[in-house]
């Protein structure tokens, strides 16, 4: 195995910053390290706390966290995670040095990253102009009121826009970091990690902060919570409106109506979007053939599948596996040169 040079990870805090986006990476990045020491090779990440300070930096909880190093034009990381904060308007007067260092330095970095509201850090900084970024869907709006220069997204749990990711936040700095990884390592060492920590899923981000999971958790009424889980437990099966409405004791009309209303989507919509979104996962992660897939899925036909494909991300689902498979060829190719 060919040297390695280690990489220096440097998490930015600040007063006020949110703990578990600042403590999630380093797991990841730390069971990275553990992975590579299993395989007999050595660690890759050289983790840190930097501040504007040395000391220590109270985050908006309980929770304190030592700076070791001091943020420094002459000293650059790697890669850079700038946390975020809930009361990021405050943050931003607070540790304008932070934006300054950003402004001067992140286009020198080789990866600039942002957790939750730290994407309004790189905002400010002028970094995102002209690009695509994301944020918690709670904080999109503002940002794109504030920088109408950016094209914010509040779908993607995380966005790649050259060498500067930007994520959702909070859970999601895990999926950031173990994108990262996967770079860094490939997929399988990413997925070790994945369970390792015992995440359910090491989720791309392309997966919507609002998935059709986490939507049908969100439902206020008990009746279409448990149809819209029955749903996603039962994609292989036929779901049109007469089976739902048996399953939910009800008339087709009335649950047609009344699915919208309380789930914000028509059941239609809920249906393919689930299906889609469990054929991406399968295409991505498995061997498993196209036919295969679609039956899982309940897509009547590979035919079928690749229009919904076609619609949504703009190539088949067999483009979209090739795709997947040059990508990860391309992670092994570049592993080799270090």
């Amino acid at each position: 195995m060919p040297h390695r040079r280690t990489r220096r990870v440097d998490i930015i805090v600040y007063p006020g910053f949110q703990s578990l986006e600042a403590v999630a990476p380093l797991a990841v990045f730390d069971h990275a390290n553990d992975h590579l020491k299993s395989l007999g090779r050595a660690p890759l990440y050289a983790v840190a706390y930097t501040s504007t300070a040395l000391g220590w930096v109270r985050s908006d909880s309980i929770v304190q966290l030592e700076a070791t190093r001091v943020i420094d034009g002459g000293d650059l990381p790697d890669v850079a995670l700038v946390v975020g904060t809930r009361a990021i308007e405050t943050a931003l007067v607070e540790s304008a040095a932070l934006i300054d260092w950003l402004r001067e330095h992140g286009p020198r970095l080789d990866r600039l990253a942002s957790m939750c509201s730290g994407s309004f850090f790189l905002a400010e900084a002028g970094l995102l102009d002209g690009k695509r970024a994301t944020t918690h869907w709670n904080e999109a709006r503002a940002m794109q009121a504030r920088y109408p220069q950016i094209e914010v997204d509040a779908q993607p749990i995380f966005v790649r826009a050259g060498h500067i990711l930007t994520s959702a936040g909070v859970t999601s700095g895990v999926d950031l970091a173990l994108a990262i990884v996967e770079d860094d390592l490939g997929r399988e060492v990413a997925l070790s990690v994945a369970r390792d920590l015992a995440v359910y899923l090491k989720r791309p981000g392309w997966q919507s902060q609002l998935s059709m999971h986490l939507s049908s958790q969100m439902s206020c009424d008990p009746t279409f919570r448990e149809l819209q889980e029955w749903i996603l437990s039962s994609l292989n099966q036929p779901l049109h409106l007469d089976r739902l409405a048996a399953q939910a004791s009800m008339a087709p009309e009335a649950l047609e109506a009344a699915f919208l209303a309380h789930t914000g989507v028509a059941h239609q919509e809920f249906v393919e979007t689930a299906r889609f979104e469990l054929a991406r996962a399968l295409i991505e992660d498995s061997a498993e053939s196209p036919h295969v897939v679609a039956m899982r899925c309940g897509m009547v036909s590979v035919e079928h599948m690749d229009a919904v494909f076609t619609r949504r991300v703009g190539v088949s689902a067999g483009e979209f596996r090739e795709r997947c498979l040059r990508r990860r060829q391309d992670v092994r190719s570049n592993d080799l040169e270090f």
